[in-house]
Order: C-alpha cells, then structure tokens, then sequence
C-alpha cells in the first residue's frame, strides 16, 4: 500500500490508494500495520523509506506486533500450502491482523494477499483455530468513487 501511494504510474492502484488514505484522514476507517510492514519499509531505498514511513505518522497508523500467536498462525498457512515459505511474511501480514482481531485486510499483493484462494483458505484456518475469518480486499474495492457520494 505504502509504495502505491507515491508510484503514480500505477494508474487506478494509486489514485485508489490515495483516496483511502484520504478516507482514512476523514476518520473513515482506523488504520493499522502490522510490525512485519515497518521491517518491509526498512528495506526500501533510502528517500523512498522515509516517504513511506512517514505515511505512518501522518495517517496516524497504529503499529501491532508481530506475536508469537501470529507467527504460529502464520507457520498454519505456510503448512497448508496457502502461502509459501518464500513468502511467508505475507502470511504474517494476515496472521497479525487475524490474532489482533481486525476487520479487514487492505492490501495491493495481488500474488499471495488478494487472492481468492488465500481469502478462503485462511478464513477457513482462522476459524478451524478460534479465530474469525478476516477480509481481505485492495484499495479499488473499498474507497467511495466520486460518482458514489
């Protein structure tokens, strides 16, 4: 998300991305990340990290921790083939959001976040393990169109 919001290249992913961090300024929704995301910023180069991460303070995004419960919810969907152990921090990113009880994932990972598969399969591991099934959408799919006012 952080990187859409200065790629303007992007077309539609960045103009969507800067309307829910516009939505996110009006109190629309309460933002957070999960201390997976800062580590991701932290390997960005130089100028672009401070952008990004200044994204956080300015939008007052709350930071979670990554939890011992994440990581193991996390190891879960790495096990069942949902994400892989390459990528595995993308699992991370949903565990956390999961085990802190959030409502929804905004994500523009298209490869192995906003995926049908992975949007069943882990809602499926969440409530086989006492948790809730967590949404997870991309920007484009939640931010108000000017023409839906």
């Amino acid at each position: 998300m952080f990187n859409h919001y200065f790629d303007e290249d992007r077309g539609l992913a960045h103009t969507s991305t800067i309307a829910l961090f516009k939505e996110i300024a009006a109190g629309k929704y309460e933002a957070f990340a999960s201390g997976a995301v800062i580590e991701e910023l932290e390997k960005a180069a130089t100028g672009k990290y401070e952008n990004m991460f200044a994204l956080i303070g300015e939008y007052d995004i709350a930071v979670l921790t990554v939890s011992e419960e994440a990581e193991k919810l996390a190891d879960i969907y790495v096990s069942e083939s949902v994400i892989p152990e390459k990528y595995r921090t993308d699992g991370v990113h949903i565990a956390v959001a999961t085990v802190s009880n959030m409502d929804m994932i905004i994500s523009m990972n298209f490869q192995h976040i906003v995926k049908r598969k992975t949007k069943i399969v882990t809602g499926n591991i969440n409530v086989l393990n006492g948790y809730r099934t967590v949404e997870i959408f991309n920007p484009m799919e939640v931010v108000e169109n000017d023409g839906d006012k």
